[in-house]
């Protein structure tokens, strides 16, 4: 369990993060997404000590990081994946997080296995990894003390679409056996299929938060006919919210709502169903437009 209460990060004059609450469920794995400088590291930072907040607080297990008693047995963080040795090896580095936290010495080659490192990559040097490898590496330190949360940033990053259908699956089935994940991503379609909740942040504030489900179901049915202007103008004239794009038409309405309305237009649908894999990228770009790095103002 994570609760964030009001946390806040302000430098001098500059609100990194701005009084944002929300929580983590055992169970569940929640999407923490924003724009690049949106505050979610700095977020992360603050809820696993090593970033003091400004005001508010982050409790992980009913405890504030600090207080909880060798954190790294409870909490698995991995905030940077190329925070590690260059000079030692993959094994010598889980050995040295195992030594630390005090677990036994056979859950380093657990830990391995679990993020697919073969024993001839473990023997390698850190400085010859490639990035996917030291995000495996990062994830296999954030496993060692087996523990009941985690809290990851980027962890796709510099993955293989294999590699990234396998830490889905390895999250997935976590989160499955009663696990607490909490995770940033950009890849926001991965984030779609593996996410119970999403968490979107822009300039440091919480732009939505809720259920997958209940988010993306918010943003209509995707339609296309045989004439949309007609389905278009037919739909604004009931009061419905309507948009489009080179997908067709985006209707604020459920698929039935849509296919009466066109029924009683006599337009012929083409295509109807609630909006995809397209969904999460509308509601981040609709949400967060303003705060991102490439926003022009008008």
């Amino acid at each position: 369990m994570i609760t964030v209460e009001n946390l806040t990060k302000r430098y001098g004059s500059f609100t990194a993060v701005d009084d944002i609450s929300f929580e983590v469920t055992p169970g569940s794995v929640v999407g923490f997404l924003g724009p690049n400088g949106a505050g979610k590291s700095t977020a992360m930072r603050m809820m696993t000590g090593l970033t003091p907040p400004t005001s508010g607080r982050t409790l992980i297990l009913g405890r504030a990081y600090r207080d909880l008693p060798n954190p790294a047995r409870q909490v698995g963080v991995m905030l940077d994946a190329a925070a590690q040795h260059p000079g030692r090896t993959g094994r010598e580095v889980l050995h040295l997080v195992g030594m630390t936290i005090g677990v036994p010495k056979d859950r380093v080659e657990r830990s391995l296995e679990m993020v697919g490192l073969t024993s001839e990559e473990a023997k390698r040097r850190v400085r010859n990894y490639s990035l996917g490898m030291r995000q495996r590496l990062g994830l296999a330190g954030a496993l060692m003390g087996d523990p009941q949360v985690l809290i990851l940033d980027e962890p796709a990053n510099g993955l293989d679409p294999q590699g990234i259908h396998w830490m889905r699956q390895l999250l997935r089935a976590y989160a499955d056996q009663g696990g607490t994940v909490l995770l940033s991503s950009h890849l926001l379609h991965e984030v779609q299929i593996i996410a119970d909740d999403l968490v979107m942040i822009g300039r440091g504030r919480i732009v939505a938060r809720g259920s997958k489900a209940a988010l993306l179901g918010a943003q209509g049915t995707r339609a296309n006919s045989l004439d949309n202007d007609a389905l278009a103008v037919a739909a604004r004239a009931a009061g419905l919210e309507v948009s489009g794009d080179r997908n067709g038409l985006l209707i604020k309405a459920t698929p039935e709502q849509v296919g009466r309305l066109a029924l009683e237009a006599r337009v012929v649908l083409t295509d109807l169903h609630t909006t995809g894999s397209e969904a999460l990228e509308d509601l981040f770009l609709s949400l967060t437009a303003p705060d991102a790095r490439d926003h022009v103002a008008a």
